[in-house]
């Protein structure tokens, strides 16, 4: 966790790579996490084709008034996940927007479960959208949410 950087690629290191390129550049620290990583305490960690996985420590600033972790963290790494996982399917130049992040919230997540993994796989993809599911596990692997994502293909500059 305290080993990441954070912060936004600049676009001359990105230029000329696919999304795939980015997100694993990003996985090998040599391009910054997303600034959102540090204050939501999650990270890309995994990436393949149509696939991402990311890992996360929920902690005491996710908390909501009932002392369980706001359910807005879990839905934030479900967008997350399942928008890189079709990020991972873009050619060079182009980019994503979320159209649309549906979850569903299987069992509390408390502020001392542990690492939790995302894991995201596109299922869908066409010229302009791009569909995948994701799940949120706990450390022993029982699903804690699970949701879709789709997101908008940009073409052209970021």
């Amino acid at each position: 966790m305290s080993d990441y950087r954070y912060g936004l690629a600049q676009p001359d290191q990105i230029a000329g790579k696919t999304g795939r390129e980015i997100l694993q550049a990003i996985i090998d620290g040599s391009l910054p996490q997303a600034p959102i990583s540090e204050t939501l305490s999650f990270w890309i960690v995994e990436v393949g084709d149509g696939f991402a996985a990311f890992e996360g420590e929920p902690g005491r600033h996710l908390l909501n008034p009932m002392g369980t972790v706001h359910g807005g963290w879990a839905l934030t790494l479900i967008d997350s996940v399942a928008g890189c996982a079709g990020h991972s399917l873009l050619p060079a130049g182009a980019g994503y927007t979320t159209v649309e992040t549906k979850g569903n919230f299987s069992r509390p997540l408390t502020r001392d479960a542990g690492r939790v993994r995302a894991e995201a796989r596109a299922v869908a993809q066409g010229r302009q959208i791009i569909s995948s599911e994701a799940r949120v596990l706990a450390a022993d692997g029982k699903v804690l949410a699970h949701g879709t994502s789709t997101i908008l293909v940009l073409n052209g500059a970021r």
